[in-house]
């Protein structure tokens, strides 16, 4: 299993251990039990509806740029490519701006919750902000390791064979590319290759960032759906759902074809996009008898899961995609495709954005 794979795996037992925790409370603030909208028996069915609606559209959204590379206008160099990219990565820029921070600062400034600290001090803010710089270490740290491990390897092996899957040839080459330019002088093949296998790295690391981040808000978004009985909330959330997980999965699946995994790591990436919120609609309806949203324990900790959630998706969507995609040479040579994929980026955010209206 690929390291990526494995902090994916982690994250996960450790969501589904927490989520427990903070379920299994008892105590509640300010729910009206009777409330015409909440109905358990008329709410199952819709959840269970939700976790098969959901887990298609995730599928179909994570899968369809990494099953579409063989059609030459979806290619990753191919500007249509770079235009739904950029589309995708407006869905998750307005996800952190116009889903999860709203929420996390509702959470977090809830009567519930006591005055001394909660309503003394933007913890929202604060907490995003804080993850976002951690995002960036993360970044930033990752890439370096990477870089340094994929080097000292091709030097140690400058002769090792480019046959089989590509995942690291590109890497391995962009190595020797450079040990050939210490020896010989910086030739331009070298060069190229040096920067391929650079941007390679990058690709892999935004990969697996991003997915981390997915699958924090994507889980914390399934226990509250899966926990919550309101028929007249439930409905427009799994439309929304739907419409938020297919296009942020092809944000996804672009950035994990891009990092040229092998079949493997491809399909377990995309494994655990898809079932996230599947999972977390489970996980909420079975502790559905002892979730209180309106509990202070449940507030504060879905609040602050938020608040990271959201510093980390804004950053990735303005780092490591937009600003990316915008500053690279691509789309710096061609004005005309920089109108375009600036119309889909406003697209993107302004279509997630109206979903807030249901969700």
């Amino acid at each position: 299993m690929s390291s990526s794979s494995k902090l994916v795996v982690m994250l996960f037992i450790l969501l589904s251990n927490f989520s427990v925790q903070v379920l299994s409370v008892v105590e509640d603030c300010g729910v009206d039990e009777n409330d015409s909208c909440n109905n358990k028996k008329k709410a199952l069915p819709l959840k269970i509806i939700a976790i098969f609606s959901i887990l298609v559209t995730s599928m179909i959204g994570v899968c369809l740029p990494l099953v579409t590379r063989s059609v030459p206008a979806l290619s990753p160099d191919r500007s249509l490519f770079v235009i739904v990219k950029a589309f995708a990565a407006g869905i998750i820029l307005a996800t952190g701006f116009m889903h999860v921070l709203p929420d996390s600062f509702d959470m977090l400034s809830s009567s519930c919750l006591k005055e001394n600290p909660w309503h003394k001090f933007p913890f929202t803010g604060f907490v995003a902000m804080l993850s976002a710089i951690i995002t960036l270490i993360i970044d930033s740290m990752a890439t370096s390791l990477y870089s340094k491990k994929h080097k000292a390897a091709a030097l140690v092996q400058p002769e090792r064979s480019g046959g089989g899957d590509r995942e690291m040839a590109v890497v391995e080459a962009g190595g020797a590319g450079d040990a050939h330019s210490h020896l010989h002088g910086h030739h331009h093949g070298g060069s190229k290759m040096e920067f391929e296998g650079s941007q390679l790295l990058r690709y892999r690391v935004i990969a697996m960032v991003l997915e981390l981040g997915i699958i924090v808000h994507s889980v914390v978004i399934g226990i509250s759906l899966g926990a919550s009985n309101n028929t007249c909330s439930i409905k427009g959330l799994v439309a929304a759902l739907c419409f938020h997980q297919m296009f942020e999965g092809m944000g996804l699946g672009g950035c994990i074809l891009q990092a040229e995994y092998k079949f493997v790591k491809k399909a377990a990436m995309a494994f655990f996009f898809a079932v996230t919120t599947p999972f977390g609609i489970a996980l909420g309806l079975a502790l559905a008898s002892t979730y209180k949203e309106n509990s202070p324990r449940a507030l504060i900790t879905v609040g602050l899961l938020n608040a990271s959630s959201a510093g980390l998706l804004i950053y990735m969507a303005l780092v490591d995609l937009l600003a990316a995609d915008f500053m690279g040479p691509k789309l710096q040579s061609s004005v005309k495709l920089q109108i375009k994929s600036y119309a889909a980026v406003l697209l993107g955010a302004g279509g997630m954005s109206l979903m807030a209206k249901w969700a």
